[in-house]
């Protein structure tokens, strides 16, 4: 059986939205979201990774669709959401605003949150913000915003290490920065699109590298199109240099406490080297109520060994909330 086979035989059906709707959250910004299974069923709301990245369809098939009713959103600057790839006023707690702002609009008391990567951070901010909004969290590629986790990823004594030809492709359009998330930065605002694009592309490809434990040619095609890398690379990095704007290095983990009674399963690949498990194992720590579950032959992406069966057996453990 092949990775993809076994990844469909875990997925449910593919479904398509019985909505497409967007609700504009500001004079500047206006967001697109999927309203996707029955109208009576359990709120679920779906968090994308990057920031920057977008919902895509297979996103739509980790919850039981005769149970929940699934909301996916392509948050500020991402995906069909306007401006595209635009990092003004785009924080984290503007993003969190607007969720809040979305489920009023919906009607829901609460739902369960399920988000991966940046997706996972921004799980855990909105839950500490919101509590009593959150029914149930489920959560992969464990991300806390820490200057330490950044540094893995943009420093050359993280994953560079295991990736050191893909290291070099990064490098090579900021040869000389000593902060490369700010050389970026500059980069991806420069007026002549052909330096923006390039910029785009090698900030995109240098996380998609690194994103399966086989090399996915389809997966890091789409991450590394002028499109989606523009979105990526612009809004990741501008929340990157800005510490995802956290009121402290350690500030989910200093919080922990607010969001202990909520119940939550927390799911990271043991070769995950974009976010390494030891923040998954320091936040179950935290959360002693958690679960935890580090797959074995999983990566970062939730479409990849079993972590697409982890994820869809943590919300169907979370349908009787």
């Amino acid at each position: 059986m092949t990775n993809k086979q076994h990844i469909e035989a875990h997925l449910y059906p593919k479904i398509e939205p019985h909505a497409v709707e967007s609700l504009a959250v500001s004079q500047r910004h206006t967001i697109v979201y999927e309203d996707v299974g029955p109208r009576d069923g359990r709120p679920a709301l779906f968090l994308h990774g990057g920031p920057g990245v977008g919902i895509t369809p297979d996103y739509r098939r980790f919850f039981d669709p005769d149970h929940y009713r699934q909301i996916l959103v392509d948050q500020r600057g991402a995906g069909r959401s306007t401006p595209h790839a635009d990092i003004n006023d785009n924080t984290t707690w503007r993003i969190i605003e607007d969720l809040e702002a979305l489920r009023v609009r919906l009607g829901f008391d609460d739902w369960v949150v399920m988000g991966g990567s940046w997706g996972s951070l921004l799980a855990l901010c909105y839950a500490i913000k919101h509590p009593d909004r959150v029914a149930g969290i489920v959560i992969r590629g464990i991300f806390l915003g820490r200057q330490s986790e950044i540094d893995w990823i943009h420093a050359p004594n993280g994953a560079a290490q295991v990736y050191p030809d893909e290291w070099a492709r990064y490098k090579a359009l900021v040869p000389d920065a000593v902060d490369n998330v700010k050389a970026y930065c500059e980069l991806l605002a420069s007026d002549d699109e052909q330096v923006a694009t390039a910029a785009a592309h090698a900030w995109s490809r240098w996380e998609g590298s690194m994103s399966t434990v086989r090399p996915d040619t389809a997966s890091l095609g789409q991450m590394t199109n002028d499109h989606t890398s523009l979105s990526i690379a612009r809004i990741e990095s501008h929340f990157t240099a800005n510490g995802f704007f956290l009121e402290a290095d350690n500030y989910v983990l200093d919080n922990a406490d607010k969001i202990a009674h909520i119940p939550m399963h927390i799911i990271n690949g043991r070769f995950d080297l974009i976010c390494p498990s030891m923040s998954a194992w320091e936040l179950h720590n935290a959360l002693p109520l958690s679960q935890l579950t580090i797959v074995p032959n999983g990566a970062h992406s939730p479409l990849d060994g079993d972590m697409t069966a982890a994820l869809v057996h943590a919300a169907d453990a979370l349908r009787n909330l």
